[in-house]
């Protein structure tokens, strides 16, 4: 297992962001993930688990203990049960199940990370999640000091989150296990409609599952959501911000005041999110209370493809980016009463 010290970490992240860790390790199979994390544990020493990068704000200072790069290799099909190792990067993943006629994540193409980080936020785009393909969790239990296997049902998995994502320094995962469809080629359903209307086709409708990945995909590039270190709109996380969901009142207050704000017939996205809660458009709170796409004068902007997208345009500091997300979070509030909520992990700094 490689060891470094002083390591810097910007370059495994998506931002490019970050200090360096006093120590970094970079394990590739699962007994040394597993025996990394049980050393750091047994010392009593910090560990930040890094996987492909794409969900971290990690401080201007760095990390004082043990980073933990997990780069575990395999893709293991059998039918359409898949196997990925923790470290497998997941856009490659995708491809090789499309590749090989089978639906089910398909419209997850082009988010950047490893395959073992899909859980923990219950990854989703394009009218997929994770949660509904994944049919166990192989992970090492930190409390138990042991390597379970979790079945979905006790994965606790709502939007954007999970039992993984509430309880962080418990579990390390170190495979993850999901049940494919077998549709003869054909996606899944396509339950988002800006898929379906750039396919001309209904929701609900089925198309060829590598024609929708390739449709995501394009989807994707075209807000600057597919990695290209050319492209400084992609030196992101990705969506900074989750999409807010509302009890019944708080609904109709953001309603009331969007009306105040835009007019009385403004009509603001909104969808069931179950229990009488409504989710609404993080992307459009954003740029309806002033931010628009490109907004910014310092090296930390938003995309100038897309409002949701919090970027280092080459010579940002971390301050620099959380400076303009704390700009963001309160002239939203402001505008709308909603306070909205980073989806990457901070490591070291918080909003």
């Amino acid at each position: 297992m490689q060891e470094l010290h002083d390591a810097p970490l910007a370059p495994l992240t998506t931002f490019r962001l970050g200090g360096p860790a006093a120590r970094l390790l970079h394990a590739t199979t699962d007994d040394e993930v597993v025996a990394a994390v049980r050393e750091a544990d047994a010392s009593g020493t910090p560990l930040l688990i890094i996987g492909g990068g794409s969900n971290l704000v990690i401080g201007d200072k760095g990390f004082d203990g043990t980073a933990l790069r997990i780069a575990t290799e395999g893709f293991a099909l059998s039918g359409t049960a898949l196997e990925l190792a923790a470290g497998e990067v997941w856009t490659d993943a995708v491809a090789r199940t499309v590749r090989a006629g089978l639906a089910g994540i398909e419209c997850l193409a082009g988010i950047p990370g490893s395959a073992g980080a899909t859980p923990l936020q219950n990854v989703g785009a394009y009218g997929q999640e994770v949660s509904t393909t994944i049919s166990e969790v192989v992970a090492y239990d930190r409390r138990a000091r042991e390597t379970v296997t979790i079945p979905n049902a006790e994965c606790a998995f709502s939007y954007r989150h999970s039992r993984f994502k509430a309880e962080p320094d418990r579990f390390v995962v170190l495979r993850v296990r999901f049940a494919l469809e077998d549709a003869g080629g054909l996606s899944a359903p396509l339950r988002y409609a800006e898929t379906a209307r750039a396919m001309g086709v209904e929701q609900g409708e089925r198309v060829p599952a590598a024609a929708a990945r390739e449709t995501v995909l394009r989807l994707r590039a075209g807000k600057g959501m597919v990695l290209d270190p050319e492209d400084h709109d992609t030196w992101s996380a990705g969506s900074f911000f989750t999409n807010p969901v509302l009890d019944a009142e708080a609904f109709e207050e953001f309603l009331t005041r969007v009306r105040e704000r835009l007019g009385p017939d403004t009509a603001p996205p909104a969808f069931p999110a179950g229990e009488g809660r409504t989710k609404t458009s993080a992307a459009w709170l954003i740029d309806r209370a002033g931010f628009t796409k490109g907004y910014g004068s310092g090296p930390a902007r938003i995309s100038t493809k897309h409002t949701l997208a919090l970027t280092n345009r080459g010579e940002a500091t971390t301050e620099d980016l959380l400076a303009l997300a704390r700009e963001v979070v309160a002239g939203v509030r402001a505008a709308f009463g909603v306070t909205l909520v980073n989806e990457p992990v901070t490591v070291g700094v918080s909003l």
